[in-house]
């Protein structure tokens, strides 16, 4: 077994739930919801079984949410600062404490997310949570936080804008006004039909507007009174010592957010959580996570941070301040959509890795997460068979983490209308629903087609966590092999893989259809890998077929490969080729 880290990411609200009703902008009393308990012992079994390593529980902390829950002391969350019946899991309303319609008990829901921690653990996989440091919701007031502990805001001099030692920042003398939103649309009626939120609310029965004074700054850095529909407007953004009207940083004394966040992730981290993915971590100083991850790490020396940075100009700073593992997102990620949908050459892979190949075993591979399209969206390939080549790529090459979002192993378009979240190409996150092929799946009902997506998912995930090759050298054959009749490098992308005696040759196809290739072998790769001349009998792991294979300098090694597909041939190099 390697050490290749797989994380599956899974919405854990939907999940589970096999409620097929999908009623846009459905209540929970309607379209259902999934649950803690979901996440059984067979579930997480057969989690394991697929290859992964790592789950990462999407929307655990307890968020704003248009539903009521009063009757079991939680307090209800005006609707119009919360995104969808459901609300947004980054609109954290009490950051010690869960989603209650994750339990099957209310009243337990501590307990049956600490049984899930258990259960995850016995199941030989460690999990994540998310951690959102940049922004709480509107509402923000912890009923569940330990003694002792101050809530966010509570000691604030509200009558400063910027103040190091508030958590908030503020509009003195101003209140709080939605107005450009609900001019976002037309008419009110439209307000309500097509999703924007309403300046009036309902509040025990009578019409009420949501009042705010003084306003608070805005979660994506919007720091008037007067935040648009594509403002995070729903939440607040946090204050970490930076006085973003002059952009500078006040960290001595340490600031009191600093404090505060810095004992929620501890708090987390006694429940046997095994890591974090700290949404918008570029958002947060890195001064702050360096303060933070060593305090953490100090006490839980195993525990992992994830961050989701974009600017690939800030990843050696965050990694240097603790970070573990980073999104690839503007390098990979980008640059795998783009040879998938025909945007771009697959040579175009070999610069999205050198750009990054000093930190390389920090960076997680992916093509779907809950802010992404599904690859099988009508806004990305269409069709979950044309992202297998990438897959194939992502999970094999390099030392990084590849992150795999539920539903995608079995190729989910995404292409639902469910509330707030209209249709396009995303799973929803603020809506109450169910995934279509998660359902089909548990009752065996897949296509033919997404059987297939499946297998090679578990197939390719299997390889990156049982040969040993995976854990070993990097060989990039792309230039050696330029455009000719006989292979496509605008199409086809291929590389080695080895460790000690084993070898993997691994060659994907972006193309439509099927292609004859002959890959040429690097010299350079001969020695630098130390694989002795010879022919071979390899396999291919995808497809079980074997084949004899030369494999000398300047070699070409031909192979038929199916449309948008891939070959893994595994070589064991000792005692000695078949023939020399």
């Amino acid at each position: 077994m390697t050490h290749k880290p797989i994380i599956y990411q899974v919405f854990t609200r939907l999940y589970g739930n096999r409620n097929t009703t999908r009623k846009e902008w459905g209540s929970v009393e309607e379209n259902g919801t999934g649950k803690f308990s979901d996440f059984d012992t067979k579930t997480l079994k057969a989690i394991k079984q697929m290859g992964v390593s790592h789950i990462w529980y999407t929307g655990v902390i307890r968020h704003a949410s248009q539903t009521d829950f009063s009757k079991f002391g939680i307090p209800t969350q005006h609707p119009s600062v919360v995104k969808g019946k459901a609300g947004s899991p980054y609109a954290i309303c009490d950051y010690y404490d869960v989603d209650p319609d994750l339990a099957d008990n209310v009243n337990d829901r501590m307990k049956e997310f600490e049984a899930l921690v258990s259960r995850t653990h016995k199941a030989g996989l460690k999990m994540f949570i998310d951690f959102v440091p940049n922004h709480v919701a509107r509402q923000y007031l912890s009923i569940a936080k330990p003694k002792g502990v101050v809530d966010l805001g509570a000691d604030d001099d509200k009558n400063q804008g910027f103040n190091p030692q508030n958590n908030f920042y503020y509009c003195p003398g101003q209140s709080l006004d939605l107005s450009s939103i609900l001019e976002s649309a037309d008419t009110y009626s439209d307000v309500i039909n097509i999703g924007l939120p309403s300046l009036r609310g309902r509040a025990g029965g009578e019409a009420s507007y949501y009042e705010e004074y003084p306003a608070k700054a805005t979660g994506n850095d919007h720091f008037d009174n007067r935040p648009g529909m594509n403002d995070w407007y729903e939440t607040v953004k946090l204050n970490y010592g930076i006085d973003y009207w002059t952009h500078y940083g006040h960290f001595d004394p340490i600031p009191d957010t600093w404090n505060k966040m810095t004992e929620i992730l501890l708090f987390w981290a006694s429940k046997g959580v095994d890591g974090f993915r700290c949404d918008m971590a570029e958002m947060v100083p890195a001064a702050f996570w360096a303060y933070a991850t060593r305090e953490v790490k100090a006490k839980h020396p195993e525990i992992l941070f994830m961050g989701e940075v974009y600017n690939p100009a800030e990843y050696r700073n965050y990694i240097h301040s603790g970070f573990d593992w980073m999104y690839d997102k503007v390098g990979m990620y980008d640059t795998m959509r783009a040879v998938t949908c025909g945007f771009a050459s697959a040579t175009a892979i070999t610069g999205a890795w050198q750009a990054v190949d000093d930190i390389k075993e920090h960076m997680v591979y992916f093509l779907e997460n809950h802010d992404e399209q599904r690859v099988a969206s009508d806004f990305f390939a269409g069709d979950g068979k044309k992202g297998i080549p990438a897959m194939v790529a992502s999970v094999l090459m390099k030392s990084s983490p590849f992150m795999l979002y539920a539903a995608e192993e079995y190729g989910e378009k995404g292409m639902d209308k469910e509330g707030f979240s209209g249709k396009d190409g995303r799973t929803t996150i603020f809506d109450y629903w169910s995934i279509d092929t998660l359902c089909r799946a548990a009752s065996d009902e897949l296509t033919d087609d997404e059987k297939y997506i499946y297998q090679m998912h578990e197939k390719t995930m299997q390889i990156a966590r049982k040969e040993k090759a995976v854990d070993g050298d990097f060989y990039d054959l792309m230039y050696v092999n330029p455009w000719s009749e006989h292979f496509d490098n605008n199409k086809q992308y291929a590389f080695l893989r080895k460790k000690e005696d084993e070898l993997l040759f691994v060659v994907v196809n972006f193309d439509d259809r099927d292609v004859d290739v002959q890959v040429r072998m690097a010299p350079h790769a001969m020695e630098f890998l130390q694989i002795p001349e010879g022919k071979y009998e390899s396999k291919d792991l995808l497809s079980a077929e074997k084949q004899t294979i030369e494999l000398a300098s300047d070699a070409l090694v031909p192979m038929t490969i199916k449309a948008r597909n891939a070959r893994v041939w595994k070589f064991t190099l000792s005692p000695s080729p078949l023939f020399s």
